[in-house]
Formats: structure tokens, sequence, C-alpha cells
């Protein structure tokens, strides 16, 4: 099968918390896709690469994940920026600014669509109409199984906290719209969360990965989101001729 590892909210650049370094976590996350009897053909990284959106925190995810000398794809998370990430990685079009980052790859047997759904300035996330008419065009331009990518997941989490940062209902019904006009795509991937998290949209999966660094604890009562040092994790998201499954490891950070 075609390979495509997914790893999500580095926050390369964060502070060792309760005894977890972002960037020891990165390096072990990387070590555990190295190791795998199949290494991936690509990687994805979807979103909240940098805590303070600096050039060097970039360029540290670019070396440490250069490692496994496959293709880096990238989106922004909420702590992100959009112009640094296009001028340190490369990412979409080179000239795009602040303007959102979405863009297509051709991976071959699987087309990776991008769509950026980072407000700047704040954590919740949402769609300029423009994108989703980019997204809907490039899922009509060719009949090529898809994976969107984005950084906050279209689901409800049934916790207060997390879904008031994440995609709102009605930019979630406006997704679902365009999703459901094109079978070839076949999953949404996203991040933000710092949990693996499942759920559906116009019936193709949604699943939202764990971060390589800090997870979040199901508390459906709590008040605000608690982060803990818990172990890193990544997603392998393997297609078949048309058949996708998408499957989540969990490694330790020593």
């Amino acid at each position: 099968p075609f390979l495509l590892a997914q790893i999500s909210d580095l926050h390369l650049g964060e502070r060792p918390r309760d005894g977890s370094d972002p960037e020891t976590c990165l390096r072990a996350v990387v070590k555990a896709l190295k190791a795998l009897p199949d290494r991936p053909d690509a990687v994805l990284v979807s979103g909240d690469l940098a805590e303070h959106a600096k050039p060097k925190e970039y360029r540290l995810a670019q070396k440490v994940i250069g490692k496994l000398g496959v293709p880096m794809l990238g989106l922004p998370g909420n702590h992100d920026d959009r112009a640094t990430m296009r001028e340190v990685l490369g990412l979409g079009d080179p000239d795009g600014g602040d303007a959102p980052l979405d863009y297509t790859v051709d991976l071959g047997p699987l087309r990776l669509i991008v769509v950026d759904s980072t407000i700047p300035g704040e954590d919740r996330g949402g769609f300029d109409p423009v994108q989703l008419e980019f997204l809907d065009a490039e899922l009509g331009a060719a009949p090529t199984p898809a994976i969107v990518a984005m950084h906050h997941p279209p689901l409800s989490t049934a916790m207060a906290d997390w879904d008031g940062v994440n995609l709102p209902v009605a930019e979630r019904e406006a997704l679902a719209a365009v999703i459901a006009r094109h079978p070839q795509a076949k999953a949404i991937v996203a991040g933000h969360l710092h949990r693996v998290t499942a759920s559906s949209l116009a019936g193709r999966p949604v699943l939202a990965a764990p971060s390589t660094y800090l997870q979040a604890r199901p508390d459906f009562g709590a008040e605000k989101v608690k982060l803990y040092a818990g172990a890193p994790g990544f997603v392998i998201h393997a297609l078949r001729r048309e058949e996708l499954s998408s499957q989540i490891e969990i490694v330790s950070s020593s």
C-alpha cells in the first residue's frame, strides 16, 4: 500500500512541561517511524509545528523530520504563521504571503488536498468561501483517491472548551456539502485536539491525530482542557487500491 504518515502539534520552541520536551518527543516519533517494517512514502504535519512561529522552529522541524528521507508536507495550525511556513518550508504558493495556505499534492496513487482552517489571531477555525470553492474544484479535478487535510477537525468532541476552539457547526456543514459531492474524498484528517478523536462527515471518516508532544485528557465536565505529558503518537494512512485505512501508533519518548 501507499503509506502517508501523519504527525501533529509538535509545538517546537515551547519550554518543557512535566519533564516532557517537544524536540525530544518529535525525535522519538521520527525514530519510531524509521523503525516501521514499511517506511512511509510521505509525511504530513497537520499544524502547530511551532510554538512561537519563529523561523528557527520551522527549520528544526524540517531538520528532524527530514531524517525520514521522504517528502514533508505541512499545514498551519493556530500557533503557526503562514508566511513564515511558506518561506522556510516552501509550502504552497511562495508568493502567497499571509493568504490561506491551501494547496494540492499529487502523490501518485493518492492526492493530498490541504485546506487552511486557521484564522489569524484566533484559536478557533473557519473557512473563507473561496477556500471551499478551491476544495470543490480540486476534488472534482481527478477521480484519484484523496485525503483532505486541515488543522481543526470537523467534529464535535463533547468537551465545551475544545469545541469552543474547533470548527463551529456552520463551518462543518459547509464543508460537508462539498465533501458529499465527491466520493473520491476518502477521509478528512486534522490535529489540534492533542488526542486521537474520530467521527464522520458526509459519510467519510474524520480523524484527529495525537500530538507528538502533550496529550489532552478526556474530561467532559472540565471547564478547561488539561494537557499532560502522555506518550506521543502518529498515524499511518494506508491506501491499497481504492481502500484507505488509518492506524494509530503510540510510542515512548524515552
